[in-house]
C-alpha cells in the first residue's frame, strides 16, 4: 500500500502549460514535476500562507479600528503573496515583477509611517502630525521606489532588487527600535514590542538561510529528493518554499509590532491590549472586543479565559 503513494520523479519540462520560462530566475525546484499546469509546485502553494495571513492582518486592523495605513500594508502583504503565486506558478517575467516590485511597494508604507513621525507628536500624543512634513516624506519614500523600479527595470539584476528590499527593512526595524526604546515605558508593553521584533527577525532570518542553502547546495537537494524521498515526500526538501512560510509569518509579526508601536506612541494604550493567541501568536486588540480561542498576555505567558460574546469582554490589562 505506501509502495503506490511513492513514485519517481520525473524529467523536469522545459516547456509546461505556460511555455517556455521567460523569468530572469528560475529556482532550485524542478519545473512542472508535480504538474503540468504549475512549474513550481511546492514554491507556488506556500504562498498560500502568505495571503492567509495578510487577509487576517488586515481583516484584524478593520475589526480593531487601527489606522487605514496598515489596511494598505496588509493589502501589500496580500499583493506580495499572489504575485509570487503567479511567478512561481508560470515562471513568467510579468508576473516575476508583480512578486519583486510590490515588496518594495509595500515596505514603503511603514517607511513612510516612521518616517512621518515628529518628536513633539510623540512627546504629546494629543497633537496631531503635521500634514506637511507627511506629505514631504511620502514623495521622498515614493520617488525613491519609482526610481529603483526605473533602475531594476533597466538593469534585470535581481541582487539589485533584493538589495533595496533588505535596506527599507532594515531601516524601518531600527527606527522602529529607536522609537520604542525613547518612548515606550511599561514594562510589559516594552518587552511584548521585544518579544514580537525579535520574533519577527528570527523567523525570517530562518527564511533567509533556507533560502540560501536552496541556491548554493540546489544539485544536493535534487538528489536526496530523486534518490531517496521521491515524490510526495520531495516537496518538503523544496527549502524556497520555506522560506516563503517563514517570511510570511515573520512580517505578519513585523506588521504587529508596527501596529502596537504606533498605538503606544500616540496616546491609544489603554484603547489597546496586545493578545498572544495560543500563547505564540500576537494580535492587536482593541479593549472590549470578543476573543474566542485561548490567549496570554505576553510570550508564553498565563493563559486567561477567554469570552465570545461580542461587546462583553473586556481585554485584561495589567
Amino acid at each position: 500500500m505506501l509502495g503506490s503513494i511513492f513514485r519517481d520523479y520525473p524529467e523536469p519540462s522545459e516547456n509546461g502549460y505556460w511555455g517556455r520560462p521567460t523569468s530572469t530566475i528560475d529556482w532550485c525546484e524542478e519545473n512542472y514535476v508535480v504538474s503540468p499546469f504549475v512549474a513550481e509546485w511546492s514554491n507556488t502553494i506556500t504562498n498560500g500562507l502568505f495571503v492567509l495571513l495578510a487577509v487576517f492582518v488586515t481583516y484584524s486592523a478593520i475589526r480593531n479600528n487601527l489606522e487605514k495605513r496598515f489596511w494598505w500594508i496588509g493589502l501589500g502583504f496580500g499583493i506580495v503573496g499572489v504575485g509570487s503565486w503567479f511567478f512561481h506558478m508560470t515562471l513568467l517575467y510579468e508576473f516575476q515583477l508583480l512578486d519583486e516590485l510590490p515588496m518594495i511597494y509595500a515596505t514603503c508604507i511603514p517607511t513612510w509611517s516612521i518616517f512621518s513621525e515628529e518628536t513633539e507628536v510623540l512627546r504629546n500624543s494629543n497633537r496631531p502630525a503635521s500634514i506637511s512634513r507627511q506629505l514631504i516624506v511620502g514623495v521622498i519614500v515614493f520617488s525613491s521606489a519609482a526610481i529603483l523600479t526605473v533602475v531594476y527595470l533597466i538593469s534585470r539584476n535581481p541582487t539589485f532588487h533584493q538589495t533595496a528590499y533588505a535596506i527599507l527593512n532594515v531601516i524601518v526595524v531600527v527606527s522602529a527600535g529607536v522609537l520604542a526604546t525613547k518612548y515606550v515605558k511599561d514594562p510589559l508593553a516594552k518587552q511584548n514590542l521585544v518579544n514580537t521584533m525579535a520574533l519577527s527577525i528570527f523567523i525570517f532570518l530562518s527564511g533567509f538561510a533556507m533560502w540560501q542553502l536552496d541556491i548554493h547546495l540546489c544539485s544536493f537537494w535534487i538528489y536526496i529528493r530523486r534518490s531517496f524521498l521521491r515524490l510526495p515526500l520531495g516537496v518538503l526538501l523544496e527549502l524556497h518554499a520555506w522560506w516563503h512560510l517563514l517570511t510570511g509569518t515573520g512580517v505578519y509579526y513585523y506588521i504587529v509590532h508596527l501596529e502596537y508601536l504606533r498605538t503606544l506612541t500616540h496616546g491609544r494604550a489603554n484603547d489597546y491590549t496586545l493578545i498572544w493567541r495560543w500563547r505564540v501568536f500576537p494580535e492587536l486588540i482593541l479593549n472590549g472586543k470578543s476573543i474566542s480561542t485561548s490567549y496570554s498576555l505576553e510570550l508564553l505567558g498565563n493563559l486567561e479565559q477567554s469570552n465570545v460574546q461580542e461587546g462583553k469582554h473586556r481585554v485584561k490589562k495589567e
